[in-house]
């Protein structure tokens, strides 16, 4: 038989943890008003994979946790194509490579938060999980001096505890529709192909792309020409997800009201 005793304990502990986090969010919102003043927090069980747009754009992402070899090559395909992106950093990368950092914002890019560590966020507490978004904050904030207010988690690796933490924190949470693939390292054409065949590729799809990898800034060029020949140009997460009145379907997508 278990202890009523415990069980009792084990229930206000929680409570208890619950209600700090709470009002560790609200305090934290008070301090830092520029944040969430563009859009209200509203809870949602899934992060945004599209949006429902009647624009042939297209958002462009880079996880960016670990290598920069490839970074400036990146940011040249980029210019040429004058597609912009948007690079979901961890704060071990920034603290790393400030100078990447730097060149990604003076490029007029936009840097989003993804977390400090790399790690699976459902396996970390709500303490533990605020922590490795408001480290990652304070990183990117020393070197740019500029507010995030986008999240990615690692891995792709979401639950409600993880889109509410990042809400409580001002972020909303993005995720992708389609995926290049290109951190498994089967290749430039492998790449074009995935991204430019991909059954989710439409108006409003969220593409997930790295640097850091073997192949990635080999197939960029391609790939956006191939795009453009569709009809689709680039623009900035943020300028594509709605803020508020807004509703999601099955699959992630996000709908204005």
């Amino acid at each position: 038989m278990s202890n009523p005793h415990s069980n009792l304990f084990m229930k206000y502990l929680s409570l208890a943890l619950l209600l700090l986090v709470t009002i560790y969010g609200i305090q934290y919102q008070s301090q830092n008003p520029q944040i969430t003043s563009t859009f209200s927090v509203t809870k949602n069980e899934l992060p945004i994979y599209s949006v429902d747009t009647r624009e042939n754009v297209l958002a462009l992402t880079f996880d960016s946790a670990w290598g920069t070899e490839d970074l400036n090559d990146i940011l040249q395909i980029l210019k040429s194509h004058n597609a912009p992106a948007t690079f979901f950093v961890t704060g071990e990368f920034a603290k790393n490579h400030p100078e990447a950092i730097l060149a990604i914002d003076h490029a007029g890019h936009e840097i989003a938060n993804h977390g400090n560590t790399h790690k699976h966020m459902p396996q970390l507490s709500k303490k533990d999980m605020m922590k490795e978004i408001k480290d990652c904050e304070q990183t990117v904030y020393t070197i740019t001096h500029k507010k995030m207010h986008l999240f990615r988690a690692p891995y792709s690796d979401w639950n409600d505890d993880v889109v509410d933490v990042a809400h409580i924190l001002g972020y909303m949470s993005i995720n992708h529709s389609v995926d290049s693939l290109d951190w498994k390292d089967y290749g430039a054409s492998s790449i074009v192909k995935t991204v430019c065949e991909h059954q989710n590729l439409e108006q409003g799809s969220i593409i997930l792309l790295h640097n850091g990898t073997t192949y990635t800034k080999d197939a960029l060029d391609q790939m956006l020409t191939k795009l453009e020949q569709k009809g689709y140009s680039f623009v900035l997460v943020s300028d594509l997800i709605y803020y508020d009145h807004y509703s999601f379907d099955h699959t992630g997508k996000q709908f204005q009201k």
